[in-house]
């Protein structure tokens, strides 16, 4: 009892000052791997270094902390679960006990026993928003989180320059409207409207998969997807490309 109670204690006071708590090799099999345990973990294995060139694990780290943050900060907030983060240039033996070959992933230890299969989120099928990554972890732990994002107003100012640049067109050929009607030009816009829709880049933007994925032991990166349930935002430039 008192050594679990000094894990709590201290992995309380490690997330009072950051929502995800950086762990090497000691402290994971420490606190994440040895019991006794009485509280979840999320991990997220990754390679965030310069010389990684993992840009989707900076992209999966971004989403990673929107959702940390929003625990750390909601009224809910417990010592039933912790967010922590595990980088392969600090914590190679890690990825080599768990025969991990590929970041990022992210995995749930939960309070007793071992992790099953469900406790590694599928990243590549459902990609790394933070709301869903909320949502598996709601399915595996029962805590359920709401995810709050900084203020972000670039939708707004974007919204607010093709209105103004539409109404500037419309004031410059106010005495020829005649375009307005034109049938020929609607269909194009409406036919562009659709192609937009169905295509892969509209996957990618509901999704969110990574642009390509790069493994860490060799460095060889792969930019068409292994399965035929999910794609990489590289593809659908390939596609492009070669339309």
């Amino acid at each position: 009892q008192n050594l679990l109670a000094e894990k709590v204690e201290q992995l309380m006071e490690w997330s009072s000052r950051r929502s995800v708590v950086r762990m090497n090799g000691d402290k994971f099999r420490r606190f994440v791997k040895a019991p006794p345990r009485n509280y979840s973990v999320v991990v997220m294995f990754t390679a965030l270094q310069p010389q990684r060139q993992c840009s989707v694990c900076r992209q999966a780290n971004e989403e990673y902390q929107v959702l940390a943050n929003s625990w750390r900060y909601s009224s809910a907030f417990s010592n039933k679960l912790f967010f922590t983060i595990v980088d392969y240039d600090e914590g190679a033996d890690v990825f080599q006990q768990l025969n991990m070959n590929s970041a990022p992933t992210f995995m749930h230890f939960p309070p007793k026993g071992k992790p099953k299969r469900a406790d590694t989120f599928d990243l590549q099928r459902i990609g790394f928003a933070a709301e869903q990554l909320a949502k598996w972890i709601a399915d595996r732990t029962d805590v359920h989180i709401r995810v709050f994002r900084p203020p972000n107003y670039s939708g707004t100012i974007a919204l607010a320059l093709l209105v103004s640049l539409v109404g500037g067109l419309l004031y410059l050929r106010r005495n020829n409207l005649e375009f307005i009607y034109n049938k020929t030009g609607w269909a194009m816009a409406a036919l562009c409207v659709v192609f937009a829709m169905t295509s892969g880049q509209m996957w990618n933007h509901i999704r969110g998969p990574p642009y390509a994925h790069k493994n860490p032991q060799n460095g060889q990166v792969s930019y068409i997807h292994g399965s035929s349930q999910a794609q990489f935002v590289a593809e659908s430039h390939i596609i492009l490309l070669l339309s």
